[in-house]
């Protein structure tokens, strides 16, 4: 026989399962840069989404059918609607939810124009820096002095203001951080013995923060037979 109070949780349980399937999906992979910025985001706005987690080299048919890129984050919201590309996700985020400005309008052409600089320059010399070994035709000193020269402009900015904007936290510095710590973990020692000081204050001040340890925490990856991640 079955208690009143069982057949309770059992109804509250069926509920929350429909709920949960009703959230946006969010494909991520918990190392990427664009999807830790995404995350970040997702987070700061207060959204609930269904988070899965996927292995690169196993992504699941799921992600591909709604993103033929391959690539994370996507998130696929509860009309269908996909957005694929990360900054268009932190967006997406911040028009719903912003309450401490990190889109400002009055910086928004400042912002954009430093997300620029670092998706279109800065990543593919923190690609050459990192892998220099599928590039041999110079040594990785050779690529790490090339991602230098934007390290130099985040650091120039960072000698008159505690963040790249001002003094406060702005979709500035969500979107570019990550990139930041994978080419300072690449080789950590010169990174902090080098001449970029505020650079590396600033960065640990993101790699200490309860929110970056908050989006960071592992999860494992996702299948089909999965039961909803409420992230």
């Amino acid at each position: 026989m079955v208690s009143s109070k069982g057949l309770q949780q059992s109804d509250e349980k069926e509920a929350l399962s429909k709920s949960d399937s009703q959230l946006p999906i969010l494909y991520s992979f918990r190392r990427c840069p664009y999807a830790i910025r995404a995350r970040m985001a997702v987070k700061y706005s207060g959204i609930t989404v269904q988070l899965r987690e996927i292995v690169l080299r196993n992504k699941p048919e799921a992600m591909l059918q709604c993103s033929s890129k391959g690539t994370v984050p996507v998130l696929v919201l509860s009309d269908g609607v996909v957005i694929d590309e990360s900054r268009d996700v932190m967006s997406w985020a911040l028009a719903i939810n912003d309450p401490e400005q990190w889109l400002p309008e009055q910086h928004s052409v400042l912002i954009n124009s430093l997300l620029d600089s670092n998706d279109f320059e800065f990543k593919n010399y923190l690609d050459n820096y990192k892998y220099a070994d599928r590039h041999p035709q110079h040594p990785a000193q050779y690529y790490r002095a090339q991602g230098e020269v934007f390290l130099a402009l985040l650091e120039a900015r960072l000698k008159s203001r505690r963040f790249l904007i001002g003094e406060k936290v702005s979709m500035a510095d969500i979107g570019i951080f990550p990139f930041i710590r994978q080419f300072a973990n690449v080789d950590s020692d010169w990174f902090y013995q080098s001449r970029y000081r505020q650079l590396q204050v600033w960065l640990d001040r993101f790699l200490e923060s309860e929110a970056f340890l908050q989006v960071m925490d592992k999860y494992p990856p996702w299948t089909e037979t999965s039961e909803a991640l409420v992230f």
